[in-house]
C-alpha cells in the first residue's frame, strides 16, 4: 500500500498565505482529490515531476527535499492551489492557476531548489 503526502491550500487562507497538510492518505486516487478549476470556474494547469531517488534518500535527504518543495510552493503560493507528493513513486503533482509563464517558471524554480526533480512532459523542452 502506497502513501501519498498531499500539500493542499485551502480556500479559506488568505492570499499570499500558505498552509499544506502534510497527512499522509492511502492510495485515495489523485483524479479524485486534483481540483480542476480555481474559485472563478477557470480550468487549471497542472504538471508532474519525479523525484530521482527520493524513495531510496535518507530520512535527513527527504526532509530537505521536502523543506525546499514547501518552500519554492510557498513562494508561489498565489497561483499554486494544490500539491501533492507521492513519496512511494517519487512523483510530484502540483496544480496552479493560469497564469502566463508560470508553467514553465514554477518547475524551474522547483529544479532550482530540488536538482534531482525531473519534469515529466509529453515532448522535450523548446530551448
Amino acid at each position: 500500500m502506497g502513501y501519498t503526502q498531499p500539500m493542499t491550500f485551502p480556500k479559506e487562507q488568505k492570499a499570499g498565505s500558505i498552509c499544506p497538510t502534510l497527512e499522509y492518505s492511502a492510495n485515495t486516487p489523485l483524479w479524485s482529490r486534483v481540483p480542476t478549476k480555481d474559485e472563478t470556474g477557470r480550468y487549471l494547469g497542472d504538471f508532474m515531476m519525479i523525484i530521482t531517488g527520493l524513495k531510496k534518500a535518507s530520512s535527513e535527504h527527504r526532509k530537505k527535499t521536502i523543506n525546499a518543495l514547501t518552500h519554492v510552493l510557498a513562494h508561489y503560493s498565489d497561483i499554486v492551489v494544490f500539491a501533492d507528493l507521492n513519496m512511494k513513486m517519487s512523483l510530484l503533482w502540483v496544480s496552479i492557476k493560469p497564469v502566463k509563464g508560470m508553467m514553465v517558471e514554477l518547475p524551474a524554480a522547483i529544479i532550482r531548489s530540488v536538482p534531482e526533480a525531473k519534469l515529466i512532459s509529453d515532448r522535450p523542452p523548446v530551448g
